[in-house]
């Protein structure tokens, strides 16, 4: 009889924790973003976020945390445009929820080049010199990350055809930038801060310029989730957004705290985060005429292999955004 009852009494008790346990699981936001130092404040939505528990996971690379998405292992991830049309080409399950930051891409030339900064001319009478010669010039990008599209993008514009007259590197981990530039194996790169600054603080190159001339502008992030999830934990999904739109209000207006987290979270010196915040724009709004024309753009450049225009219009959902900042879509990039 004591046995029966000590049965019943451990299965109550289970019965109990059971629905509190998965109330909790169901409250948790599990979140990734990468390195790079408009994707760190990502790292502040925990401590800006009510009514949810967000877990916060740094990623390498934005196509890490691509991956992840797909593959289930988080809920939301922070990428960028060219990711967000990448994955609809591939057929990958992906909704844009939110903006976060934008800028952060800036080209840099080797130290010997006689290429004056901005001035297109000197660069592609360069790259004439080097193809007359019969020797590459080597441009890199870490490929699938915005960078490497809006240097693509702004080659295009100015008559430079990146399968003809350069040769095309892809260093993939963008801390390996600075050593790739120190060793002489490219001559140009357009890289991601602040990294970007880094490598102009060491001196190992000087800048050509910002690759925003072109169909992306200077748009770069974009936080991504599944279909699942919206179904699944949409009150969740809104308290995330609205945690990411705190964030963006508090970096945008103190630029001391953004330094720090940038710091903090690559582990380069203030000094570089302090150059890196200049290239910056928090900016949580999410573009749809700009997200088509890039991914007209990547189609036009071979990027990707299909028209998933329709799919990235139909896949960004403004629900999460209007409830966040009390505005109607027409005021949030729409």
């Amino acid at each position: 009889m004591k046995k029966n009852l000590l049965g019943i009494l451990i299965a109550l008790c289970l019965a109990s924790i059971a629905p509190a346990a998965m109330a909790q699981s169901e409250s948790v936001i599990k979140l990734g973003y990468a390195k790079c130092a408009h994707c760190t404040p990502m790292s502040l939505t925990p401590q800006y976020a009510k009514g949810v528990q967000i877990d916060a996971v740094g990623f390498n690379t934005g196509t890490d945390a691509l991956t992840a998405l797909v593959s289930k292992n988080i809920d939301v991830a922070q990428v960028t445009y060219l990711h967000y049309a990448i994955a609809l080409d591939k057929g990958f399950d992906v909704v844009a929820i939110s903006g976060q930051v934008n800028g952060g891409s800036a080209m840099l030339v080797g130290n010997d080049l006689s290429i004056v900064p901005n001035d297109w001319a000197s660069l592609k009478k360069v790259i004439a010199d080097y193809k007359a010669a019969g020797k590459p010039f080597r441009v890199a990008a870490s490929r699938g990350n915005a960078q490497d599209i809006h240097m693509r993008g702004a080659f295009a514009k100015q008559g430079i055809d990146i399968n003809k007259d350069v040769q095309s590197v892809n260093i993939p981990n963008p801390s390996d930038h600075l050593q790739a530039l120190r060793r002489g194996e490219i001559e140009l790169i357009c890289t991601v801060e602040p990294f970007a600054t880094q490598i102009l603080q060491a001196k190992a190159a000087k800048m050509f310029g910002l690759p925003y001339d072109q169909a992306a502008g200077k748009l770069t992030n974009l936080i991504l989730t599944r279909s699942d999830v919206v179904k699944d934990k949409p009150k969740q999904l809104e308290e995330t957004v609205r945690a990411v739109v705190k964030v963006d209000e508090f970096v945008a207006a103190d630029k001391g705290a953004l330094i720090d987290v940038i710091s903090k979270i690559t582990g380069l010196d203030k000094a570089i985060a302090t150059g890196a915040v200049e290239n910056l724009d928090p900016d949580p709004k999410m573009y749809r005429a700009s997200a088509l024309a890039i991914a007209a753009m990547m189609r036009d450049l071979k990027y990707i292999n299909s028209d998933v225009t329709a799919a990235v219009e139909k896949n960004m959902d403004y629900r999460f955004l209007e409830a966040a900042t009390g505005k109607p879509k027409s005021e949030l990039g729409y």
